[in-house]
């Protein structure tokens, strides 16, 4: 060994070497003594180490009734225009925009005094008339009188008699029997005239037809009306059903008396089909139904022309294969999900249908009872074992 070997090995301190050789056999694959067996416990500790956690729904078959979202309204069963009855000047009005009126209350008064006197007129003539009448009665009456003494004379074949006055008395009381047929008729014709002045005055008060609220005022006080124009405007918010315009294609389950669900302002109730209007709208090919419910059941303030929303029956219920909307992964396009199979996933391609409620419709690629992941399923990879 050289000088300037010895001199540089010395500086390592004693017992250095040894442990490097040890520490080298350490390191050494395969060294003797140093190789450790594993264990099937070990290995099952260490696939459970490293499972993913996730959460699992199962594959169900179930009774789906597939409904079909419309928007419909609420419609009053009894509204319209309150017109004014006869003609007049309005005097008074006692109803007003958002009134509530109950059925036979006064809504408007017209002025009266011209109707007023219009009937007293037709009553003095029903009186006329009746005077004419009983005139015309008692000169029949005489008429007849004098017709039975001629007839007598005649009878008995008296001097007095003449031939000539027995025919003229006979044609005056056939004229007096239709002069008191006429004066009966004129008589009648008074009588229903007055009776028509008499409705006319009570028409002068607009009452309300119905039960509601005032939704619209047509006049004021001076305007002059005639027959048929606008008083006010009422709705009956009492007595509400749902309108919906359905399409025609989707009619087949609306007979009357199919149950469906309405739903507004955060509330469901049932309702039935009351009718279907046989009659189509060209442009959108929908057709009118209306639905019966107890709008009462439904809290808040309700209006008319308030929307909501029919679910309409696709089908009277049928078993079908559903799965949970969040087992469901977009993966190239493709609808896929992760079945859990012996503690490990595997990637599997279905086909799905129509939506009902939080779960899909299966249409092919998942059997009754598999178990599917729905939660961590964005991390998996095909084979990784998962722990629920």
């Amino acid at each position: 060994m050289k000088p300037h070997q010895f001199i540089r090995l010395s500086r390592y301190p004693v017992g250095f070497f040894p442990v490097v050789i040890v520490t080298c056999s350490l390191l050494l694959p395969g060294a003797p003594g140093l190789a450790q067996k594993t264990t099937p416990q070990k290995t099952e500790a260490k696939a459970a180490g490293n499972a993913a956690l996730v959460g699992v729904d199962e594959v169900r078959s179930e009774n789906v009734l597939q409904t079909f979202p419309v928007i419909g309204r609420l419609v009053a069963r009894q509204s319209g225009v309150v017109a004014a009855r006869v003609g007049g000047p309005v005097g008074e009005m006692r109803a007003d925009v958002g009134d509530r009126m109950k059925k036979g209350e006064v809504l408007a008064v017209l002025v009266r005094e011209q109707l007023h006197w219009v009937r007293e007129r037709r009553a003095a003539e029903v009186t006329s008339r009746r005077a004419q009448l009983a005139g015309r009665k008692a000169e029949l009456m005489m008429k007849n009188m004098e017709m039975e003494r001629l007839e007598q004379l005649r009878k008995n074949k008296s001097a007095a008699h003449r031939a000539s006055k027995f025919d003229d008395m006979r044609q005056e009381v056939a004229i007096l029997n239709s002069q008191v047929t006429e004066a009966s008729a004129r008589l009648l014709q008074a009588d229903a005239d007055a009776h028509l002045a008499e409705i006319d005055l009570g028409y002068a008060t607009v009452r309300a037809p119905f039960s509601g609220v005032v939704t619209q005022r047509h006049t004021d006080v001076g305007a002059y009306l005639s027959v048929g124009q606008p008083v006010v405007t009422m709705i009956d918010d009492s007595a509400l059903e749902v309108e919906a315009e359905v399409p025609a294609n989707r009619l087949a389950g609306l007979l009357p008396g199919a149950e469906v669900t309405v739903r507004t302002n955060n509330q469901t109730i049932a309702a039935k089909v009351r009718a279907v209007v046989p009659q189509e709208n060209p442009l959108t090919r929908t057709r009118a139904v209306r639905f019966t419910a107890d709008i009462a059941a439904l809290l808040g303030r309700l209006a008319s022309n308030q929307s909501v929303t029919v679910a309409i029956p696709l089908n009277a219920g049928e078993k079908v294969v559903s799965v949970h909307k969040d087992a469901i992964l977009k993966r190239n396009g493709n609808d896929m999900v992760f079945v859990v199979v012996e503690g490990a996933v595997q990637a599997r391609d279905i086909a799905i249908g129509e939506g009902v409620g939080g779960r899909f419709v299966v249409r092919k690629g998942l059997q009754v009872g598999e178990v599917v992941v729905i939660r961590g399923n964005e991390r998996l990879f095909p084979g990784q074992p998962v722990r629920f």
